[in-house]
């Protein structure tokens, strides 16, 4: 509709939609929050929780159209038939740029419960953004090094008990559970810097997916292996919004995670950790040699 107007002055309407977008809903997202805070008890969060993810749906919502009516993207979208709102599901995805989390919402925000990430503990103080993912119940993390670890061994064991306690809040309702297994994004120099044994990835981190299979192997048991690729190059989240990504490419893997990790003792079985490396290593050499085929399709 709008797709005549140039590219700087699209992003910069675009950014300053999604910034309106933001402070209508933000005071009634607070509101629910407070609520929520006030009367901790079961039937109150959930409810206020509910209330909090279809907010959070309505503003992916807005941008998604926004970005509908701003840009001419051709999405290529592979393997969300099956998916239900109705399940848990614990979400990867190679990471490439600042436009994959945008990207991936506009596919996957009617099919599956809302995406809630592990944030670093800095990004509370986030203007708006910060409270609004204190709110939703994302799960703000610290974690320790084992550098810090051997200095302070009293530490050991505290990364399992966050993400024990961050995940307990997500049994009310059905929840996605996402998590960047890279850690980081992709460059040139990070694949240089890490002797990655991939084309196209960094070495996954197995610990964080595996300290959340620990704390809710009880009703997560569905892997979704997301791929994104961007066949004109990667581009950032300024390029999304100014329509300059023209063709984005998202093939969904449903994997069964097995049985054995669900649950596990990631940190003191050591067998069991090398095992879960072993699997997590077959996904990231499958993901890559996909990532070659998507970029020929």
């Amino acid at each position: 509709m709008l797709h005549f107007l140039p590219a700087p002055l699209k992003g910069t309407l675009a950014a300053l939609l999604i910034l309106c977008n933001t402070l209508i809903l933000f005071p009634v997202l607070l509101l629910f929050a407070i609520g929520k805070l006030v009367l901790p008890i079961a039937p109150v969060r959930k409810a206020s929780t509910v209330v909090l993810n279809r907010i959070a749906w309505i503003w992916i919502g807005f941008n998604n159209l926004l970005m509908d009516t701003l840009h001419q993207v051709e999405w290529d979208v592979r393997g969300v038939e099956t998916l239900s709102s109705e399940h848990w599901y614990f979400v990867t995805c190679n990471h490439q740029s600042w436009a994959d989390i945008p990207a991936i919402q506009y596919v996957l925000n009617s099919r599956i419960p809302l995406l809630k990430f592990f944030l670093k503990k800095e990004l509370i103080w986030v203007p708006f953004l910060g409270i609004a993912w204190w709110a939703l119940d994302f799960p703000f993390m610290h974690r320790h090094s084992k550098e810090q670890i051997a200095q302070r061994p009293e530490l050991k064991g505290k990364d399992v008990a966050a993400t024990q306690a961050a995940c307990e809040k997500f049994r009310y309702t059905p929840v996605t559970v996402f998590n960047f297994m890279e850690g980081t994004r992709f460059t040139p120099s990070k694949h240089q810097h890490q002797n990655s044994p991939y084309t196209y990835l960094l070495k996954p981190r197995a610990g964080g997916t595996a300290f959340v299979l620990q704390a809710m192997g009880e009703i997560i048991h569905t892997m979704l292996d997301v791929t994104i690729v961007y066949p004109d190059g990667n581009a950032g989240f300024w390029d999304y919004l100014c329509g300059r990504i023209r063709r984005i490419v998202i093939d969904v893997r449903t994997r069964e995670i097995p049985p054995r990790f669900l649950g596990m003792d990631y940190e003191n079985d050591r067998e069991m950790r090398k095992d879960f490396q072993q699997w997590i290593s077959e996904i990231w050499a499958d993901k890559d040699a996909r990532i070659e085929a998507l970029k020929l399709s």
